[in-house]
């Protein structure tokens, strides 16, 4: 199965996956990056899987539907584009003899889900995450709380660490700026981001990152690390005892004002 991130609006990555002549997307929000594709490459579109209710997610799921029959896929507590199988906790998702196992990872949305592949033919497993894990970083609370999005990553992060961490924005730059602050003297965090700007610099993008590589770099997987705790205890001037989701709240805060 070959894996393309197609780009989609500012930073978004519409996800791709195929086997030379059908194909499966991820958070479509645009529907013509995936005509685009599906021409170029001369597939069949076999299914759309969609993570939350957000536009830059779902603007381009009905069209896709309506010109080619394709399935849909997304979360059961979210308003999705009609029609669609609903989805939540220990669901499967079979598309092309895959098994995409059902995560729900609330927190960014109410109802938010990913779906992890444990196999592709002869590769390392996938997760589509779309806005709740990001490579350094993880999405804004726009509906959970602190305590969702924590058990959320921690669910995310108990996957096995040689999985492609296929996330929904190219954000990853920005995040390991926030990151570098948290954690100055993390060596494989300085070492990460000198690859990411180089990828960067040659158009490449950074994605998908390795599960493995996150817990050691990603500061919101990081969140009960020493180096963190004291970072985030000094900048919120929180309490020795702060409980973990205050922590991560606080740590979550100071990345929406960090610039």
């Amino acid at each position: 199965m070959t894996l393309v991130p197609l780009p989609a609006f500012a930073d978004n990555y519409i996800w791709m996956l195929h086997d030379g002549s059908h194909a499966i997307v991820v958070d479509p929000g645009d529907a013509q990056p995936v005509f685009d594709a599906l021409a170029r490459h001369k597939l069949q579109l076999a299914a759309i899987l969609v993570t939350h209710h957000h536009a830059d997610h779902t603007g381009g799921v009905a069209a896709l539907h309506t010109a080619t029959g394709a399935p849909v896929w997304g979360p059961a507590r979210e308003r999705i584009p009609e029609p669609f199988t609903p989805l939540l906790q220990g669901d499967v998702a079979e598309v092309l003899d895959l098994r995409f196992q059902v995560i729900d990872v609330p927190g960014h949305t109410a109802g938010h889900i990913a779906y992890f592949l444990p196999a592709a033919p002869q590769q390392a497993p996938l997760l589509f995450c779309g806005d709740t894990l990001f490579s350094g970083g993880c999405g804004r609370l726009f509906e959970g709380t602190p305590a969702q999005m924590l058990a959320s990553l921690d669910a995310l992060a108990a996957l096995p660490g040689d999985t492609r961490v296929c996330c929904a924005h190219e954000y990853t730059l920005s995040n390991l700026r926030f990151a570098l602050a948290v954690e100055p003297g993390n060596a494989e965090l300085t070492h990460y981001n000198a690859h990411c700007e180089s990828l960067r610099a040659q158009g490449q993008p950074t994605l998908p990152s390795q599960l493995a590589t996150e817990r050691r770099i990603n500061p919101f997987l990081r969140s009960r690390e020493a180096s963190v705790l004291r970072a985030v205890r000094a900048h919120a001037e929180l309490a020795a005892d702060a409980a973990e989701a205050d922590v991560f709240a606080a740590l979550r805060q100071w990345k929406n004002d960090f610039r």
